[in-house]
């Protein structure tokens, strides 16, 4: 089934007197199950492809849907709607509230979806290597743990639609395999998975490879 679909996406920014363009052009499909890795150079126009598809950022052209209803050209309060009801998201700069432990963190995440129980916190955080830290302040994390107690909040929604951007970007060999394990097996769920990653392991284990060079997708 498909998820989410993106067509003729654009995005323009201006440095100076210069124009640089991030995405040119960009058409891309998510269908439920599947695991999607997006690779490309610094620059390349990843980070900011995933901020369009979740509704974060507003491309200049195109058109993003996610179950047939259109994301883009909304008020940000209905695209909030849309990524609450549908998205769990792990952005580049973070998913977690400074003054909240991880646990707290994770029980926000699921009021606000909908979706979750407080007696599955535990279990989650377990999934992805961080026992005993359920309780601890973001501030306390390494940078490792701090992306997987991120990915912990954004699979606490249960979403449709999962967006990571460098989920193992700090994490050593054993920790890298066991996130991958659990990307895999949320896909395998019927969750859509898209990660931006620079990572060969994880890549290997994907349905498929996205490369975006200069903004635009040179190879699917």
């Amino acid at each position: 089934m498909r998820v989410l679909e993106a067509t003729e996406l654009y995005r323009f920014y201006h440095a100076g007197d210069d124009e640089v363009v991030a995405l040119r052009g960009v058409a891309i499909a998510l269908d439920a199950g599947e695991f999607t890795a997006l690779r490309g150079p610094s620059g390349s126009g990843k980070s900011t492809l995933l901020a369009c598809l979740a509704g974060l950022d507003e491309p200049d052209g195109g058109v993003v849907s996610v179950l047939g209803e259109r994301m883009t050209r909304r008020p940000e309060p209905e695209r909030a709607r849309l990524r609450a009801r549908h998205f769990g998201m792990l952005m580049q700069s973070g998913n977690l509230f400074e003054h909240l432990t991880v646990r707290a963190n994770i029980r926000l995440q699921m009021e606000i979806s909908g979706h979750g129980r407080p007696g599955e916190i535990d279990d989650l955080v377990g999934s992805l290597g961080l026992d005993g830290l359920a309780d601890v302040l973001p501030a306390h994390l390494s940078g490792g743990e701090a992306a997987r107690a991120g990915l912990a909040v954004a699979l606490a929604a249960k979403p449709q639609i999962l967006l990571c951007d460098e989920p193992t970007a700090e994490v050593d060999a054993a920790t890298e395999q066991l996130v991958i394990d659990r990307l895999v097996e949320v896909c395998r769920s019927g969750t859509a998975v898209l990660v931006v990653t620079h990572s060969l392991a994880l890549a290997a284990r994907a349905d498929r490879t996205i490369d975006i060079r200069d903004g635009g997708i040179v190879h699917d």
